[in-house]
């Protein structure tokens, strides 16, 4: 089986359940938005909130994307960052009960961290401390780890340090690994337009983007962005959120429809139908089997609170998954 190595901000998602709104207004946190915040001011937090029922699993978006790989039963590494500290010890023990095999490198700053407050209506209200993970730098790059792996996915939170990407995917080609970017934000993608066409021309095989990604990086609509995207890469994908998403290889341009799902929470969907779609394509699937995948498992995310799958969903996916080994 292909072995697909991840690089990431290594971030813990700390999930707090609250009784209400009123505690987010003595915090100071506009509801529903997402407040990057010190390490003072997310200590501070944390102690007011000590009482609250919580929960911790490793978190960033290349994180995430890697642990639902290797749910999948891929094998997977990831780089990154964290603190020597509780919560950097807990992310990489969440990273290895997952399967994943962990690359890090560690700080004297204290692991990042999302803190989500949840209200009862199941909004979800971020402090985010970016801690020791914005420390990933260049010189942190082993070229012997990318010996082992097949697939290199990073995320584009990381683009703001030229330095590091460029360096990346240029040890990802030296060992012939297929190179997938996830845009991950619209004004990341603003701010590095012209570094970012110039890396997925010359190094990139696969990118994921949703419509506002796709628009800045093209400023174009889907339909017209995703084939634009592919003339710089292999694979180009679009998510288009309700309706599915968009795949272009080639002169192929396939429709991914999304499947039947009570939302709770779209936190991880883009994440999780990369991990899905990545499954696929190392399986030497169909871009069309890969979307499928990908839409299973962000379809099975936003079920449920926060960007890691309970017994339950994972069940479903397992379930669809060996139906479709069986019909075919």
């Amino acid at each position: 089986m292909k072995k697909i190595l991840g690089m990431g901000n290594a971030l813990v998602d700390i999930l707090i359940q609250l009784d209400g709104d009123s505690i987010l207004d003595v915090l100071g946190l506009p509801k529903g938005s997402m407040q990057l915040v010190d390490a003072d001011r997310s200590n501070q937090i944390l102690s007011t909130l000590k009482d609250h029922k919580r929960g911790v699993s490793a978190g960033g978006s290349a994180a995430n994307t890697i642990h639902g790989l290797a749910k999948l039963g891929v094998p997977v590494g990831y780089i990154g960052v964290i603190g020597e500290d509780e919560l950097g010890g807990s992310f990489v023990q969440d990273m290895i009960n997952a399967g994943v095999e962990p690359h890090m490198i560690h700080s004297a700053r204290e692991t990042g961290r999302a803190v989500g407050l949840i209200t009862p209506d199941s909004e979800r209200t971020f402090a985010t401390y970016l801690g020791a993970a914005i420390e990933l730098v260049s010189e942190h790059l082993n070229p012997d780890i990318f010996k082992k792996y097949d697939y290199f996915h990073i995320e584009g939170y990381l683009v703001q340090n030229h330095q590091l990407i460029e360096r990346a995917v240029k040890l990802a080609k030296e060992n012939n690994l297929i190179v997938s970017l996830d845009l991950s934000s619209y004004n990341i993608v603003e701010t590095n337009l012209e570094f970012l066409h110039a890396i997925i021309e010359k190094y990139v095989d696969i990118v994921f983007a949703n419509e506002e990604e796709a628009r800045a990086f093209t400023g174009m609509e889907p339909y017209e962005a995703v084939l634009e995207i592919s003339r710089k890469c292999t694979v180009a994908v679009v998510k288009t959120g309700s309706k599915g998403s968009l795949i272009k290889s080639n002169n192929d341009l396939t429709e991914i429809g999304v499947i039947p799902v009570t939302p709770m929470d779209t936190t991880g969907a883009g994440d999780l139908y990369a991990a899905g779609f990545l499954y696929g394509h190392s399986l030497g699937n169909s871009l069309k089997e890969c979307g499928d995948i990908g839409a299973l498992m962000a379809g099975n995310v936003i079920e449920v609170l926060g960007s890691k799958m309970n017994d339950a969903q994972w069940g479903k996916i397992f379930s669809h998954l060996g139906n479709k080994e069986n019909k075919s």
